[in-house]
């Protein structure tokens, strides 16, 4: 088949807007719909529910949206594929089929397994392998109409549907790869038709407030066009595009469980309002192994956010951290991390702008060590230490918090399976050919700008950023919109520049990934975010805004930039 698979989006995480599925089933033509529901917390979140109760583990409200969609979805002939199974794929398909008998609808309800690992790995509370497309594609040729997953990679809820719908084999790496491409822009919902994009203050308000799913209208040599519903909200340019494809990436080589894309290849074009071609995408084999991500108890973590008001900030924040460090010397517990931020201002009309916050977060594998001691300590300072004493909350007796890790497994030992309505089971074979990934060279640079003026002004007044986590580490994509910035942020934005823009950088391992067909520099910060998100080792745990902070720093910008 030839004609354009139409693929939309209706989630991009687990507790994503709840009326997506329906917009996007009435707002437009589409032949499949997908919903990406999973990361690295929600498996935490997923794991700790199934403790409570063995039947749990997916997505509760994905049958919920289903409920009031799946005549709607059947009527039109949409295709549902989704990864809302989670840590239970066979307990949300048999949901879904409980649903689909109670409303009269005859849909056949498949689901991919065999990600999960965890039995392989004691200790941990979940350990699932990211699973390729082709499970999914052996259910949809099989007449599928619903395809749930586990722990699938978000890009393969877009790969799977493309093989099935164009016949494609594993082997066909550049057509494999346009759809990853494609499938990485959708994965995050409405983050690229304008949500969450570093250049919002140029769009008219309204642009912005409930922005519209995206689609991608992909073709059978792998390229695509991303666009939206007629008549939503939000917008799809070349920027939210770019936006969304350094999201969480790394190098010039994405690696996937059915191919490696090379994002050095990309090409993106403007064809019209609200569309953007994607085309010119190689694609090479996979790796030989899968990425498997594993979820644990790391222990206990507690804290208390002391307020300091007015004047002698410094020495509040130094006497109280003097008391509290004499308390806690009784019974130290393992970690113990302060951070003052300094949200005060002088001669402030309000008290609350008048007041900075000094946090104090505990973490031991002992909840003892977290708990009383910790709470004991900072309430009998009440009366006892600086002017204006009072705390955001109470401490509490700690909580338990999670840590994630990434371990690698041979294709071959997984055993991939899609399981049919009607109870046959097709193994999927793991990929014949594979290749290691290896570094790509540093493009070539662009001339550099000559030496003209300058001017000591935002980075984010010329380049785009976008950020987030993957594990421990961290990602900052930044991006310019004409080619005599590039020739300027290409030779300025080094990785020294980075450390000195971030000073949480200074000491870690940065590494710089040049993407000059998307004016696009990618930084790989390691370890910034400890041992993940579900740790909360920072402000900021996933890093979402870490790329806002690098465009609020100053630099010295030529001026015929700005």
């Amino acid at each position: 088949m030839t004609a354009a698979l139409r693929i939309g989006n209706a989630s991009g995480f687990y507790g994503d807007r709840f009326d997506a599925l329906r917009e996007m089933l009435t707002g437009g033509e589409l032949d499949v719909l997908t919903g990406d529901y999973l990361a690295e917390l929600t498996m935490l979140i997923l794991a700790r529910d199934r403790l409570k109760d063995p039947s749990a583990g997916y997505a509760r409200t994905f049958p919920r949206q289903l409920e009031e969609c799946l005549g709607l979805a059947h009527e039109r002939g949409v295709k549902i594929v989704t990864n809302a199974g989670g840590l239970n794929p066979a307990g949300l398909a048999d949901a879904v089929r409980e649903l689909a008998g109670r409303l009269g609808i005859p849909v056949r309800v498949a689901h991919v397994e065999g990600d999960d690992l965890t039995a392989r790995h004691p200790g941990s509370l979940a350990a699932h392998a990211y699973l390729g497309g082709f499970g999914i594609a052996a259910c949809l040729r099989e007449g599928a109409d619903v395809v749930v997953t586990g722990r699938v990679t978000d890009a393969a809820l877009v790969t799977g549907p493309a093989a099935a719908h164009f016949g494609w084999a594993n082997t066909e790496y550049d057509r494999l790869a346009g759809a990853v491409v494609a499938g990485h822009v959708l994965e995050c919902g409405t983050q690229a038709t304008g949500g969450n994009y570093a250049f919002f203050g140029e769009r008219p308000p309204g642009d912005l407030l409930r922005p519209g799913f995206p689609l991608a209208e992909l073709h059978e040599d792998g390229g695509s066009v991303i666009t939206k519903h007629p008549g939503t909200g939000g917008f799809v340019d070349v920027g939210t595009v770019t936006a969304q494809l350094l999201y969480e990436t790394g190098g010039a080589r994405y690696a996937g469980p059915d191919v490696t894309a090379r994002l050095d290849t990309v090409r993106l074009t403007r064809e019209g309002p609200d569309r953007v071609r994607i085309d010119g995408v190689r694609g090479e084999a996979p790796p030989p192994t899968l990425k498997t991500g594993l979820n644990r108890l790391g222990g206990f973590r507690n804290e208390v956010v002391f307020v300091l008001t007015g004047l002698d900030i410094e020495a509040k924040a130094g006497l109280v951290k003097e008391q509290m460090g004499d308390a806690l010397a009784k019974s130290p517990p393992a970690e113990v991390r302060w951070e003052l931020a300094r949200t005060d201002r002088a001669d402030a009309g309000t008290e609350e702008s008048a007041s900075a916050l000094l946090r104090l977060v505990v973490r031991d594998p002992r909840q003892e060590a977290v708990g009383r001691v910790l709470s004991g300590a900072a309430v009998e300072l009440a009366l006892a230490s600086y002017p204006g004493f009072h705390v955001v909350a109470p401490p509490g007796k700690g909580s338990a918090y999670g840590v994630f890790e990434d371990v690698y497994v041979p294709q071959g030992d997984v055993e991939h399976v899609a399981v049919l309505h009607d109870g046959r089971r097709i193994p999927v074979d793991a990929p014949h050919d594979t290749a290691v990934l290896d570094d790509v060279p540093e493009s070539a640079l662009p001339e550099p700008l000559p030496p003209g003026p300058t001017r000591r002004a935002p980075l984010g007044l010329l380049a785009g950023a976008r950020s987030g986590d993957k594990g421990g580490n961290a990602n900052v994509g930044v991006w310019v919109r004409s080619d005599d910035a590039w020739r300027w942020l290409a030779h300025e934005l080094t990785v020294e520049r980075l450390r000195e823009l971030i000073p949480e950088a200074a000491g870690l391992p940065v590494t710089r990934h040049v993407l000059p067909r998307l004016r696009a520099l990618n930084f790989l910060v390691e370890g910034i975010l400890g041992e993940g998100v579900a740790a909360q080792a920072r402000f900021d745990p996933q890093a979402k805004a870490l790329g806002e902070w690098l465009r609020s720093r100053h630099l010295d910008i030529p001026e015929v930039l700005l």
